[in-house]
């Protein structure tokens, strides 16, 4: 019997090109009543939805990767699916970039990335999986009265109270 002559091996790749956007979503209103509009980029999926491509500085309930549908002309959304992620909001008096050169490392040694930074605020996303008790460690270590900053959770909480937990992450962690 002869060799086995080999034959060549076709992988057939299709790609998808992600088609970005940038939306506009409703944060919140001004004591006068007109809307706080916060600029998001997002893919636009084939089903007609969006997947957040970072997490919100100030639109609460979301974070990167979650997926919604939105109402362009109410610049208002409805969350279909989440991602896991934990969105981390820290705001400072004073120039961040002494704290965002210290929290960028250690939330990236967690798997996190930031998202959004200026000269007051950085975003952070995070899997929750990492734990809550490992981000708020890291947080509460560097952000505080001395650094004149503080740290809050943008989709943990209930958007309408501010102080009820959401809950979404326990069956994700009960996945793990």
């Amino acid at each position: 019997m002869g060799a086995a002559s080999a034959k060549p091996t076709f992988i057939r790749i299709r790609r998808q090109q992600m088609m970005t956007e940038i939306v506009e979503l409703v944060a919140g209103k001004t004591p006068a009543g007109e809307p706080i509009v916060e600029k998001l980029r997002v893919e636009k999926r084939e089903q007609g939805d969006y997947r957040l491509l970072q997490s919100p500085a100030f639109v609460r309930g979301l974070a990167r990767g979650d997926v919604v549908t939105i109402d362009r002309d109410k610049g208002s959304f409805e969350l279909q699916r989440r991602s896991g992620n934990l969105c981390i909001r820290v705001i400072a008096k004073q120039d961040i970039q002494t704290l965002a050169n210290d929290l960028q490392p250690l939330i990236e040694k967690l798997g996190g990335q930031l998202d959004f930074a200026n000269q007051r605020i950085l975003v952070f996303s995070i899997h929750v999986s990492c734990g809550f008790q490992a981000v708020e460690q890291i947080l509460n270590d560097h952000v505080g009265d001395e650094s004149q900053s503080l740290w809050m959770y943008g989709n943990v909480y209930d958007p309408e109270d501010g102080v009820s937990p959401l809950n979404w992450w326990q069956k994700i962690l009960q996945e793990k």
